[in-house]
């Protein structure tokens, strides 16, 4: 299979009921990828299985969950992990447990499906990983703190798996072909984030890894 391109790529998009995982999910549909989109509601994903996505009520939070799917999907050349939210306000008193509670499951979803599905990202040609982090973790402000630190602890994980698809290749003297990337946004676009997550497989993962992209 030609690296260039998205079309007949097996892609997972991790919280595909979103308006960036729709859009996404959309995206990758239309440009011939196979595309298994994961989300809690069944109702909600209907839309895309209707727009051509195989759909998959899972918990994306739960390694558990993503590697019972992983074991039934095989081969994956890209996994999108979106699962997110935002609290915040209230200045630096306002950052309360609950808050953090209730943004936590976008970093466990990057680690579970991070892990559940290494494997098959190394396996592939041009396996690619990728987040949606915010600005905010360059400049955290006190009224964001919960959300600015879930959202660096998440670029921190990935930069952690770009660096062992760095390692693996190494180790086994290959070329690199997995690629761990970073969007940051500010004000999350999800078309602009849909036409940036189609062109991960238009460059080399060499020039992919372990980069954070501004959206």
């Amino acid at each position: 299979m030609s690296q260039a391109g998205a079309a007949g790529r097996v892609v997972l998009v991790a919280g595909a009921t979103s308006a960036a995982g729709r859009a996404v999910t959309r995206a990758l549909a239309g440009a011939g990828a196979r595309v298994i989109a994961t989300g809690r509601s069944s109702e909600r994903l209907a839309e895309l299985r209707d727009a051509g996505a195989r759909v998959e009520v899972a918990d994306a939070t739960s390694f558990a969950a993503m590697s019972s799917l992983a074991a039934r999907t095989g081969r994956v050349d890209g996994v999108i992990s979106l699962v997110g939210g935002w609290r915040g306000g209230g200045g630096l008193a306002g950052q309360g447990d609950e808050d953090f509670d209730a943004l936590l499951p976008a970093l466990q979803s990057v680690r579970a499906t991070s892990r559940a599905f290494d494997a098959a990202l190394r396996a592939s040609d041009a396996g690619r990983f990728a987040i949606v982090s915010s600005t905010a973790v360059a400049r955290p402000l006190a009224g964001g703190a919960n959300y600015a630190a879930i959202k660096a602890a998440s670029e921190a994980w990935t930069r952690a798996v770009a660096h062992g698809y760095a390692k693996s290749a190494r180790d086994a003297g290959e070329t690199l072909r997995a690629a761990a990337v970073v969007f940051r946004a500010k004000s999350l676009d999800p078309d602009a984030l849909a036409a940036a997550v189609l062109a991960l497989w238009d460059t080399d993962a060499s020039a992919l890894n372990d980069r954070i992209i501004d959206l």
